[in-house]
């Protein structure tokens, strides 16, 4: 394993990976801290930077459907929807999710960080592939 640190507008890496796991920031791409970033073109990076089979694992936290990034930067949360349309925008193939960090119980009105919550929010987990 090799960190790498640099701008996300000049994402690059010296060899292909198997392999790019981002976890519970990417609804942070769209907030104003980062630009925001060029969503689009980062993730045309991420495939380009991915060996052919390759996986993108994103987790994050989930807002309600049909918010779209309504939620982003004040309750750090993202539609999953909208995660799974820019993604396969960029040539990825929904390989699988999971439930597993799902939570019913999690209305999506509260911050992440907020006590009533934090730790236990309703999450996503995309398993995306990089097709041959």
């Amino acid at each position: 394993m090799t960190v790498l640190t640099g701008a996300l507008t000049d994402f690059h890496i010296p060899q292909k990976l198997d392999l790019i796991w981002m976890a519970q920031n990417y609804h942070d791409l769209h907030d104003s801290f980062l630009g925001p970033a060029n969503v689009a073109a980062l993730n045309r990076a991420f495939f380009n930077a991915l060996k052919p089979g390759g996986f993108f694992l994103v987790i994050d936290h989930a807002a309600a459907p049909g918010s779209g990034l309504r939620d982003t930067e004040t309750l750090h949360r993202i539609d999953p929807a909208r995660i799974k349309s820019e993604i396969e925008a960029a040539g990825f193939v929904l390989e699988s999710e999971s439930e597993v960090l799902r939570n019913a119980a999690d209305d999506h009105r509260l911050t992440v960080f907020d006590p009533l919550i934090r730790g236990r929010t309703d999450q996503i987990a995309f398993l995306f592939r990089r097709p041959q």
